[in-house]
Protein backbone atom coordinates (compact mmCIF):
# COMPACT_ATOMS: atom_id res chain seq x y z
CA UNK A 1 0.00 0.00 0.00
CA UNK A 2 1.45 3.25 -0.87
CA UNK A 3 1.60 6.28 1.17
CA UNK A 4 -1.23 8.05 -0.60
CA UNK A 5 -3.74 5.06 -0.14
CA UNK A 6 -2.88 4.67 3.63
CA UNK A 7 -3.64 8.15 4.05
CA UNK A 8 -6.85 7.88 1.97
CA UNK A 9 -7.53 4.81 4.12
CA UNK A 10 -7.33 6.75 7.24
CA UNK A 11 -9.47 9.46 5.67
CA UNK A 12 -11.91 7.26 4.98
CA UNK A 13 -11.61 5.58 9.01
CA UNK A 14 -11.99 8.76 10.04
CA UNK A 15 -14.94 10.23 8.26
CA UNK A 16 -16.72 6.60 8.74
CA UNK A 17 -16.51 8.21 12.83
CA UNK A 18 -17.96 11.20 11.55
CA UNK A 19 -14.31 13.68 12.42
CA UNK A 20 -14.72 17.32 11.12
CA UNK A 21 -12.07 19.19 9.04
CA UNK A 22 -10.35 16.17 7.65
CA UNK A 23 -7.26 17.38 6.07
CA UNK A 24 -4.19 16.19 4.28
CA UNK A 25 -0.69 17.37 4.85
CA UNK A 26 1.77 16.74 1.64
CA UNK A 27 4.89 16.96 3.50
CA UNK A 28 6.87 15.07 1.71
CA UNK A 29 9.26 18.22 0.68
CA UNK A 30 9.14 19.45 4.18
CA UNK A 31 10.40 16.89 6.23
CA UNK A 32 11.71 13.32 5.89
CA UNK A 33 8.94 12.47 9.49
CA UNK A 34 6.45 11.03 6.11
CA UNK A 35 4.61 11.85 3.12
CA UNK A 36 1.43 12.79 5.20
CA UNK A 37 -0.05 13.94 7.74
CA UNK A 38 -3.55 13.55 8.37
CA UNK A 39 -5.50 15.61 10.87
CA UNK A 40 -8.89 15.71 11.74
CA UNK A 41 -11.25 17.54 14.56
CA UNK A 42 -13.71 15.68 16.83
CA UNK A 43 -16.31 16.98 19.56
CA UNK A 44 -15.21 14.93 22.36
CA UNK A 45 -12.36 12.58 23.92
CA UNK A 46 -15.13 9.70 23.36
CA UNK A 47 -14.99 10.70 19.76
CA UNK A 48 -11.34 11.17 19.49
CA UNK A 49 -10.71 7.53 20.49
CA UNK A 50 -13.53 6.09 18.52
CA UNK A 51 -11.85 7.56 15.37
CA UNK A 52 -8.27 6.65 16.65
CA UNK A 53 -9.49 3.06 17.13
CA UNK A 54 -11.14 3.11 13.18
CA UNK A 55 -8.47 4.16 11.77
CA UNK A 56 -5.99 1.55 13.53
CA UNK A 57 -9.11 -1.45 12.93
CA UNK A 58 -8.89 -0.25 9.17
CA UNK A 59 -5.26 -0.28 8.22
CA UNK A 60 -4.66 -3.03 10.67
CA UNK A 61 -6.93 -5.10 8.38
CA UNK A 62 -5.25 -3.67 5.33
CA UNK A 63 -2.20 -4.88 7.15
CA UNK A 64 -0.67 -1.85 8.10
CA UNK A 65 0.53 -1.82 11.72
CA UNK A 66 0.90 1.44 13.95
CA UNK A 67 4.19 1.85 14.73
CA UNK A 68 3.60 4.34 17.48
CA UNK A 69 0.35 5.63 19.24
CA UNK A 70 0.62 8.28 21.63
CA UNK A 71 -1.88 10.31 23.38
CA UNK A 72 -4.74 7.79 23.66
CA UNK A 73 -4.76 7.81 27.68
CA UNK A 74 -6.21 12.00 27.62
CA UNK A 75 -8.20 11.46 24.61
CA UNK A 76 -7.47 15.08 23.81
CA UNK A 77 -4.65 14.62 20.93
CA UNK A 78 -4.19 11.42 19.61
CA UNK A 79 -1.11 10.87 17.04
CA UNK A 80 -0.73 7.71 15.49
CA UNK A 81 2.68 7.10 13.22
CA UNK A 82 2.88 5.31 10.05
CA UNK A 83 6.24 5.27 9.21
CA UNK A 84 5.05 7.59 6.24
CA UNK A 85 2.21 8.71 6.85
CA UNK A 86 1.02 10.24 10.70
CA UNK A 87 -2.42 10.69 11.59
CA UNK A 88 -3.14 13.32 14.04
CA UNK A 89 -7.24 13.27 15.95
CA UNK A 90 -7.87 16.15 18.52
CA UNK A 91 -10.27 18.02 20.03
CA UNK A 92 -11.28 20.61 18.04
CA UNK A 93 -10.25 23.18 20.80
CA UNK A 94 -6.66 21.48 20.63
CA UNK A 95 -6.51 21.70 17.32
CA UNK A 96 -7.37 25.39 17.24
CA UNK A 97 -4.87 26.20 19.59
CA UNK A 98 -2.14 24.75 18.09
CA UNK A 99 -2.67 25.14 14.67
CA UNK A 100 -0.28 22.48 12.86
CA UNK A 101 -1.54 23.41 9.66
CA UNK A 102 0.02 26.98 10.48
CA UNK A 103 3.52 24.98 11.03
CA UNK A 104 3.38 23.30 8.00
CA UNK A 105 2.31 26.07 5.72
CA UNK A 106 4.32 25.16 2.66
CA UNK A 107 2.82 21.55 2.57
CA UNK A 108 0.20 20.86 -0.02
CA UNK A 109 -3.13 20.56 1.36
CA UNK A 110 -6.64 18.73 0.09
CA UNK A 111 -9.19 16.48 0.58
CA UNK A 112 -9.35 13.04 0.02
CA UNK A 113 -11.69 13.44 -3.36
CA UNK A 114 -9.00 16.00 -4.81
CA UNK A 115 -6.05 13.54 -4.52
CA UNK A 116 -4.60 11.88 -8.04
CA UNK A 117 -3.29 8.69 -7.58
CA UNK A 118 0.31 9.00 -7.26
Amino acid sequence: MTSLEKANAAVAALEDKKADNIEVLNVSEQTSLGDYFVIASCQSTVQVRACADEVEEQLDKAGIVVLHKEGYSTGSWILMDYGDVVVHVMQQEIREFYGIERLWDDAGTAKRADFAEE
